[in-house]
């Protein structure tokens, strides 16, 4: 069996994924790795942006990591061949519901954030995202032409009692085991789904978990409270589509998309798909300025939800934190190092 399966993907994936790839050969070389084309490359290749293939090898995986995918190569691309749709159909067939995005601004780059020092010194929040559902997902969708001229395009917003339910108990169960709290983000005010959102929520937490805190927040007003004051939060839950926007707003809190990690997760005992944040950058793509930092932390959250290795997770947390101390920078955060250079400071630590 694959222990983890690499998916690069397009622009700045492969050499991300390469440092990953440096890091577990170093600290964990008993892992079984395996690699596959995905996205935009899988359609050059394929003529599809996931195949067969490659879903049934995720499928059969302990675990998934990909970099990125998608860019201006593709644009013309049939919607459904594009790269992103690929990872939505990745997602989907492994039936990773729960995206976990964690915002934590490490002490050597406080100064890093857009927001003062003392707002994000600390900071340790976690977004938990559905990931399968909502808008993304809702049927109808198209674009239609008007007997009167123009055109008309609808998106589906959709969600079922079990959908929420299982990513809101997901939420529930990683807050105690943090700071006890957990805020759910909707718009009950003025959409049905958010109304039931918040329905499903407060049912099950009077049911299964009472010694959580919860608070209710408009997802607008969650944005705002984000860099008003973002330690207010502890995790943070909310659908497909808010949780898309809220978690890049809280990227920047720590310094820039190139730190963060994430991963989706679905039943127990099934893989997680584990994959940095930031997009593929096309217009830096192959010259060795991309920051590895969030590729190797997803590789960390592997370790740690899907592999059973908490140690050595701790120990990849242990050598970014003490890389960055040691002044370890990459252009997007004030630095000079290239890509090579950033993931042999970690191996340093390690």
């Amino acid at each position: 069996m694959t222990d983890l399966l690499l998916l690069p993907g397009d622009g700045i994936g492969p050499e991300v994924i390469a440092e990953v790839r440096h890091v577990a050969e170093r600290l964990t070389p008993d892992l079984k790795l395996a690699e596959r084309d995905f996205g935009g490359v899988s359609y050059d290749r394929h003529g599809s942006p996931l195949t067969d293939d490659t879903l049934a090898a995720a499928k059969a995986a302990r675990a998934v990591l990909m970099g990125a995918v998608g860019g201006p190569k593709w644009r013309d691309a049939p919607r459904h061949k594009r790269p992103e749709a690929g990872l939505l159909a990745l997602r989907e067939g492994m039936n990773v519901y729960a995206n976990l995005r964690p915002a934590i601004c490490f002490d050597a780059l406080a100064d890093a954030s857009s927001l003062k020092r003392e707002l994000v010194v600390g900071l340790d929040l976690m977004i938990v995202r559905e990931l399968t559902g909502g808008i993304y997902f809702g049927k109808p969708r198209f674009i239609e032409d008007l007997p009167e001229g123009g055109r008309r395009a609808v998106d589906t917003q959709v969600y079922t009692t079990a959908e929420i339910e299982r990513v809101a108990r997901v939420a529930f169960e990683l807050a105690r085991g943090r700071r006890n709290k957990v805020t759910s983000a909707e718009k009950s005010n003025v959409m049905d789904s958010g109304l039931l959102w918040r329905e499903v929520v407060t049912d099950l937490h009077a049911r299964e978990f009472s010694d959580v805190e919860l608070e209710h927040m408009l997802a607008d007003n969650a944005a705002m409270q984000i860099v008003k004051n973002p330690k207010q939060f502890d995790v943070l839950v909310t659908d497909n589509l808010f949780g898309d926007i809220l978690s890049d707003e809280a990227a920047q809190l720590t310094g820039g998309l190139g730190l963060l990690p994430s991963a989706a997760l679905g039943v127990a005992g099934a893989p997680g798909l584990y994959e940095p944040i930031h997009g593929s950058a096309p217009d830096i793509a192959g010259q060795g300025l991309a920051n590895p930092l969030a590729a190797i932390l997803s590789f960390e959250m592997a370790l740690r939800w899907s592999l059973g290795r908490p140690a050595d997770a701790d120990r990849v947390h242990a050598a970014v934190v003490r890389a960055l101390r040691s002044g370890a920078r990459t252009r997007d955060i004030g630095g000079t190092l290239s890509t090579r250079e950033m993931g042999s400071a970690v191996l340093a630590e390690l």
